[in-house]
């Protein structure tokens, strides 16, 4: 591939000289060196990603064999699928800033769900998935079998009962990509999501017997131990954290929980770690923490290749999966 035919790539490396921006060019250069050294990449997924289109570059990603394994939120699970069948019935709100108390009183009544600037439309979005994934619930507690949130969302997108809704191009879907490849996907806190909410009250009405139809929780840090025992000794694992909270926390501990708690010490620590954060590096802020923090807690080592962005993950996360795909 020419420079010319790679636009975003050779911008990139042109203007981004200093600071944050050089920050991007090490960290994705980084990407670039660990998958080409045989290395492994999770991606973990904070914050409303899905609701900014993540999926534009993220399920190229995925497709081209540049992520293996993904940790998010019950949020970003869900609302990549949300878009996939209700993007035209979204609602952007460029003046959100200047919304007072009744124009946000306006939208509920519409029933838009509002994410910064974006509406998510609740009966073309959160209902349409919740009549789909509802089937598959109770079809799973009838039958006495139990799989995890991600693996529910595989089942209706492989079912083809939501094709004839799509309102976007399915190559725009991470969660469509994902599904094809059948990627590993952590979702901790999954509770903590509409479809969580959705899926407590259909155990409080009776609709589905046994709340432990759905996986969560504990069962997701064993089955995240199980695949990188397996694929930590054959291909040293990345780890690239867009924004905070529990889809990087989680998913980060299970190297010192094998260490420490299972006492495996044929265990390798993460092989590259990045952050994408505007948490400013501050007392106590787990989110703000710098990388060489997390070698006192067996995460990485002092040698792990480690990068911090600070900067808004919107912007920055496609331009760095622009720079690794070379675009």
């Amino acid at each position: 591939m020419t420079a010319s035919s790679r636009p975003i790539t050779e911008f990139i490396r042109h203007h981004y000289r200093h600071f944050n921006a050089a920050s991007l060019v090490d960290a994705a250069q980084g990407y670039v060196a660990h998958l080409e050294g045989g290395g492994s990449m999770l991606v973990a997924l904070a914050g409303a990603m899905s609701t900014a289109e993540l999926g534009l570059s993220l399920a190229e990603m995925i497709r081209q064999g540049k992520v293996q394994a993904i940790s998010c939120t019950g949020a970003n699970l869900e609302e990549d699928i949300f878009n996939l069948v209700a993007h035209d019935h979204y609602v952007r709100v460029p003046h959100y800033r200047t919304l007072d108390s009744a124009d946000e009183r306006a939208l509920y009544e519409r029933h838009l769900n509002r994410v910064t600037d974006t509406c998510i439309p609740e009966h073309e979005a959160m209902r349409r998935i919740e009549t789909a994934v509802l089937d598959e619930w109770m079809r799973a507690d009838a039958a006495g079998e139990r799989y995890f949130p991600h693996e529910f969302m595989y089942r209706i997108l492989r079912s083809g009962v939501l094709k004839e809704h799509y309102q976007i191009d399915p190559k725009n879907s991470w969660m469509i990509a994902a599904a094809e490849r059948n990627l590993p996907i952590i979702v901790p806190g999954w509770e903590d999501s509409t479809l969580g909410n959705m899926y407590a009250s259909h155990v409080m009405t009776g609709e589905v017997k046994n709340v432990h139809t759905v996986r969560t929780g504990i069962e997701y840090m064993m089955e995240l131990a199980r695949w990188y025992m397996e694929t930590a000794p054959r291909s040293s694992i990345g780890f690239f954290q867009i924004g905070g909270g529990i889809a990087g926390d989680f998913p980060i501990c299970v190297v010192p929980m094998l260490h420490q708690d299972l006492r495996r010490e044929d265990v390798p620590l993460w092989g590259y770690f990045c952050q994408i954060s505007d948490s400013t590096t501050s007392y106590g802020s787990y989110s703000g923490a710098v990388p060489g923090e997390k070698i006192t807690w067996g995460k990485l080592g002092e040698t792990t290749p480690g990068f911090i962005i600070e900067s808004d993950a919107t912007i920055v996360a496609p331009l760095v999966f622009a720079y690794v795909l070379g675009w």
